[in-house]
């Protein structure tokens, strides 16, 4: 594929912290479009792995508005918790994706798990799938992701989703007490998004 520059680009997704950290990491020439202008609902996720998922919405996306899409499919890891929440991250936190409600029921399956899960490290990763398509059907799925540990208690009002409780490797402090300029430079979508970068 020639690596022709994406200078439009529509980003599949309904989730406005998404949006935004995915803007933040494209370069500023991008125009970019997402479904609000087109008041397109997402599509289900019948996927059952995170590329699956990003494929998915990238395609569904990408037909609907004959525009190149750039979808992304991320989420937390818990080891303990066989890996789940996993791709039903967002399905964690019910019908609205209330992340409030998403980070109290990874405690409370922790707690059932274990009563005593605070005085053992819960190591965790989050992973991040991304897909571009192009509307002649090429497209290319790539993903990136970042260890680390689940906090005792939530902390910090920054990023989105389980940010509060998730401690980065080698880092003291979540990514949610995280500057997000220092976050994005290690998260899991911006290893991602190194992989993809050369399409911008």
């Amino acid at each position: 594929m020639k690596k022709k520059k994406i200078l439009n680009l529509f980003i599949g997704s309904n989730n406005q912290g998404k949006i935004k950290e995915i803007r933040d990491l494209l370069p500023k020439t991008v125009e970019i479009l997402t479904p609000k202008h087109f008041d397109l609902k997402s599509p289900k996720e019948t996927g059952i792995t995170f590329k699956e998922n990003s494929f998915l919405k990238a395609k569904f996306f990408s037909k609907k508005t004959k525009m190149i899409c750039l979808a992304d499919d991320s989420g937390l890891e818990v080891d303990s918790l066989n890996k789940l929440p996993g791709i039903y991250s967002a399905r964690w936190g019910g019908k609205k994706s209330n992340f409030s409600l998403a980070i109290k029921k990874v405690y409370k399956e922790l707690k059932k798990n274990n009563v005593n899960w605070f005085r053992t490290k819960q190591t965790a990763r989050f992973v991040c799938a991304l897909t571009i398509y192009w509307p002649n059907n090429k497209f290319i799925s790539v993903s990136g992701k970042v260890e680390g540990t689940i906090s005792k208690f939530k902390k910090g009002n920054n990023g989105f989703g389980y940010d509060p409780i998730f401690i980065p490797l080698k880092k003291k402090i979540t990514f949610g007490q995280m500057n997000p300029k220092k976050k994005y430079k290690i998260d899991h979508r911006a290893r991602a998004f190194k992989k993809i970068k050369k399409f911008f």
